[in-house]
């Protein structure tokens, strides 16, 4: 058992929270009960979620996507409050990283992703502390576009979309989770030949066309499920409470 603020403290410093502007509160958003001896995790704090978070028994839920995003409807209504009801009525609380999670150099995100695809970090790029969120590095050896795919949509249960960007092989590469599409550009001028994120937008094909770069939409809830099933595991191990991950397919 653990007591609430102990942990949110601790979180709240190991992700160096106060280090992001991010479009959401960071750590403690909804206040459950003060002692903690179960959590639950998973990716967006949606009313699946939080129904299976009180069939589980859970204290705390911890999510990537939590609440109160910037320039959101902030009335209490409809979807929000059935969503709130849920936590209050059980006295659970909600506890959400977004872009301290992407970034943190052990636990996060990005670095998760890199080791599920067998990609090691040998560098950072895009926005953020400690040179940014978003990493590259090198395949073990080079392979065709297709064959990345493949391997991508082995790795995470879900194939990708590849817009090819030509026809050489592919050895150095960039990822960042979720919707970082925007930094394909960024990828192409450190020279990778190819960037793996969660979404694709219009643009996203003309500019890997253009710029000669792979691209590859994984899935945004693809590629965001690694980094709070490990800092669920690890607050889990720090104060010996139980941890369980579920995952709410989405396959958007």
């Amino acid at each position: 058992m653990v007591r609430l603020n102990e942990l949110v403290t601790w979180s709240n410093n190991l992700l160096q929270v106060d280090d992001y502007q991010d479009y959401c509160p960071n750590g403690l958003q909804v206040e459950g009960r003060g002692e903690v001896r179960r959590l639950v995790s998973g990716v967006t704090a949606s009313l699946a979620l939080i129904e299976a978070a009180v069939a589980h028994g859970a204290d705390v839920l911890l999510v990537h996507h939590g609440w109160f995003w910037s320039g959101e409807e902030v009335r209490v209504v409809g979807m929000k409050q059935r969503r709130l009801k849920a936590l209050l009525a059980n006295d659970i609380s909600l506890l959400a990283y977004h872009l301290p999670l992407d970034g943190h150099a052990e636990l996060g995100n990005n670095t998760r992703l890199g080791q599920v695809l067998g990609l090691s970090v040998e560098g950072r790029f895009g926005k953020g502390p400690g040179g940014g969120i978003a990493c590259y590095g090198a395949l073990p050896r080079a392979l065709p576009g297709a064959e990345l795919a493949a391997h991508i949509g082995r790795c995470l249960g879900r194939a990708p979309l590849h817009v090819s960007g030509g026809e050489r092989p592919l050895r150095r590469i960039g990822w960042c989770s979720g919707a970082a599409q925007g930094w394909i550009e960024q990828a192409a001028a450190l020279g990778l030949d190819g960037f793996i994120s969660g979404e694709v937008s219009e643009q996203t094909v003309h500019v890997a066309r253009e710029l000669g770069i792979d691209y590859f939409a994984a899935g945004h809830h693809a590629t965001e499920r690694y980094g709070v099933q490990s800092l669920g595991d690890h607050l889990a191990r720090k104060f010996a409470i139980d941890h369980e991950f579920i995952d709410i397919d989405n396959p958007a």
